[in-house]
Formats: C-alpha cells, structure tokens, sequence
C-alpha cells in the first residue's frame, strides 16, 4: 500500500501561501522547500505540495485551473473536534482566505472550510462517532 500522500497545488505566491499555512499553525519540511516548491506537512505522512505556477505547469501539459473560478479539487481534513474546525476557518479568513459556505451539522458529522489565498477548497470535518 501507499505509505505517504503528497498533494500538489499550484500557487501565484509561494511566500505568501506559506505565511498563510503558517498561520494555521502548519508548518513545512525544509529538505522540499526551495524557490519554486514548498513542503507542507499537513499530518503523519500526509503533505501538500505548494508549487509556483510556472513550476507546476512542467508537470502536465494540461491548462493550469484558477481556483477562483473553478473547482480543481476538494481537499479534506478531519479533525478532532468541532472547536477545531471552527477555530482553523476563523485563521484562515483571519490570514486572507474566505469560508465559501455556512458551516454544517449533519449531525455524526461537522463540516466547514476555507478558500486558501489561490482558491483552493479546503474542507474541514469531525466526525462524532457516538452520534453516527
């Protein structure tokens, strides 16, 4: 079986999306970062990869798609707790990104999330298994 999953994403601002995750409380693997690509460790083996555009672009042939204005991907992240959930959405629109929706009670599940500053949707839930 698979042993880690990286997610690449491409981003306009390296930097700044890192300034961004960072302030998420996330940090990034250094022997990964250089000018065109950086690291994030988003759990135990599991890591994004935030490209600079032009850098990207060398990896398919295919046309690069704005966030903004079309959804490329979702990518989802559970989390311990609803007070979790809430408090990162309320970091990342604290640091330049947007929740698309209301959050959601499904009851066994919680959900809310963010739009980084490229676009990209990043849904957060909790799943309360006692409620399931």
């Amino acid at each position: 079986m698979h042993k880690q999953i990286f997610v690449n994403l491409p981003v306009g601002d390296l930097k700044r999306s890192m300034t961004f995750f960072k302030s998420l409380g996330m940090s990034f693997n250094a022997a990964f970062t250089n000018d065109d690509a950086a690291c994030l460790v988003i759990g135990e083996n599991i890591y994004a990869m935030l490209l600079v555009e032009k850098f990207f672009q060398t990896f398919t042939a295919k046309p690069i798609v704005d966030a903004h204005q079309a959804t490329e991907t979702l990518v989802c992240l559970s989390c311990e707790s609803r007070a979790e959930v809430d408090d990162l959405v309320a970091r990342a629109i604290a640091a330049g990104g947007r929740a698309p929706r209301e959050p959601q009670d499904h009851g066994f599940m919680y959900a809310h999330g963010f739009e980084d500053l490229d676009g990209h949707i990043w849904e957060l839930v909790h799943m309360n298994p006692e409620a399931a």
